[in-house]
């Protein structure tokens, strides 16, 4: 994992093969169940509600605490479709107005009402979760994009819980490389050039 101030301000770092990429979400123990027995998700995991996907482990590690947080107390990877990730984004409106992607902040406002993606850029985070210099991407998917999610871009559902808690008793017992070593490599992604600019992206 690159860190430090020549990484890019806002560029898309994740876990990849050339035909997926992995993203990590927190859910309670009753939606994490139900989706890692079935393969994909299902009830009580409510479609119509907007949901988070995240590519960094790390920041998905600060989101919940180290799987501590109430309702967030599960993490699972994710692996869905590059085409599917790279469709989300390209069908994104910044979850904050941006002068040099909107024309005005009325375009900016019909944008975000219409959009079924938001994306926002958040300070990435260290292995014991305090904020750096450079962003990490957080995607919201709703309406058509959790459709597309649920039924044509999952391949695969994983429980990183233990790894995560994993990580976090190495770092209690002052392991730092021990810990570091059980992060997933993540590494700069190849986002296509008119999908990097939806987003404000930054292309390796």
């Amino acid at each position: 994992m690159i860190v430090g101030m020549s990484v890019p301000a806002h560029q898309v770092r994740a876990r990849y093969s050339a035909e997926t990429i992995t993203v990590y979400q927190a859910y309670p123990p009753e939606i994490a169940r139900a989706a890692l027995a079935a393969g994909r998700f299902v009830p009580p995991f409510k479609r119509e509600r907007m949901t988070w996907i995240k590519p960094s482990f790390r920041w998905m590690l600060y989101r919940c605490g180290w799987a501590t947080k109430p309702g967030q107390e599960r993490v699972l990877a994710v692996e869905i479709t590059r085409a599917g990730f790279e469709w989300a984004l390209a069908h994104a409106c910044l979850s904050s107005y941006d002068p040099h992607r909107y024309a005005d902040r009325a375009a900016w406002s019909r944008q975000l009402r219409a959009s079924p993606v938001r994306v926002q850029w958040d300070p990435e985070r260290s292995l014991r979760l305090a904020p750096l210099p450079h962003r990490s991407v957080q995607v919201g998917l709703s309406g058509e994009a959790v459709r597309r999610y649920v039924d044509e871009w999952l391949v695969s559902l994983t429980d990183v819980t233990p790894t995560a808690r994993a990580i976090r008793e190495l770092l209690d017992a002052g392991d730092d490389p021990a810990a570091e070593a059980l992060l997933p490599p993540e590494r700069p992604y190849p986002l296509p050039p008119e999908v990097a600019a939806v987003v404000g992206a930054t292309t390796p």
